[in-house]
């Protein structure tokens, strides 16, 4: 392992879960130790909201926020959430609308809310000059059409947890986004590896989804930010280079897309 001095950073992670506990600071311990200085915060729903707030007071420097409403948050009340989330944005300064998008793995039910509830961020960002950070699953048919119908040149971010066909990578590259590559990129049978090996490290970020998604060889127990290490050095070892080279590349489009 490198011990050049470099600087990760992690555009998606919830380790705000775990704030007013010990963990969070051992856990941002742990990523200062290992180059990860920048770490992004993506809203959930409302009772997300404060412990994502409680985060950036205490650590100002290194955690970002976020703020959106999730798709597996979007039920019938979703306008009155969305409102109080919009009164939000006037108090707080965030670097992304996110994380939105549409998921009909849990509740296909709720699909049409969504679908609104997306529309509306999406103008947010639009009217804010923001970056959008999407998740999706089982919906990249549902998310491409929508994206299509929203397509302007204020439509931009990141497609957060991608885990698509090569195909789908590179619909999504020219629509405008750039690809959040994180811990399924090391699993052997997911096949995402052979897809970041065919891109150009220009059109990814690098993420851990933490708690979820832990990378080899930490597999099916909690994730944490520090282990976008071994996100990194799966990547850097597709396309053969190094760390140093994933980490200056990955964290400059991460500079691009948020403004910071």
């Amino acid at each position: 392992m490198s011990t050049e001095p470099y600087i990760l950073t992690d555009t998606h992670t919830h380790i705000y879960y775990h704030a007013h506990t010990d963990k969070l600071a051992e856990q941002l311990q742990r990523c200062r130790d290992k180059h990860i200085d920048r770490l992004f915060l993506p809203n959930v729903d409302m009772d997300s909201l404060p412990l994502i707030l409680d985060t950036i007071r205490n650590y100002p420097d290194n955690c970002f926020p976020m703020l959106g409403l999730h798709p597996c948050s979007v039920k019938e009340n979703f306008r009155t959430e969305l409102r109080t989330l919009e009164q939000a944005l006037a108090d707080l300064r965030v670097f992304a609308i996110g994380e939105i998008g549409l998921d009909l793995y849990w509740d296909t039910s709720t699909f049409d809310f969504q679908r609104e509830a997306f529309r509306i961020q999406v103008g947010w960002a639009k009217s804010l000059g923001l970056p959008i950070d999407i998740h999706c699953r089982e919906a990249f048919d549902e998310l491409f059409e929508l994206l299509d119908e929203l397509k302007d040149d204020k439509l931009f971010g990141i497609l957060h947890c991608f885990t698509g066909s090569l195909e789908q990578a590179k619909r999504a590259i020219d629509l405008g986004f750039t690809l959040g590559i994180g811990g399924v990129v090391t699993y052997k049978k997911a096949g995402l590896d052979l897809v970041v090996k065919a891109l150009d490290l220009a059109h990814i970020v690098l993420e851990t989804d933490a708690p979820y998604l832990a990378p080899v060889p930490f597999r099916g127990k909690e994730n944490e930010s520090s282990y976008l290490q071994y996100v990194a050095e799966k990547v850097a070892d597709l396309h053969e280079t190094t760390i140093e080279n994933v980490a200056a590349i990955t964290t400059a489009n991460s500079k691009r897309i948020f403004g910071i």
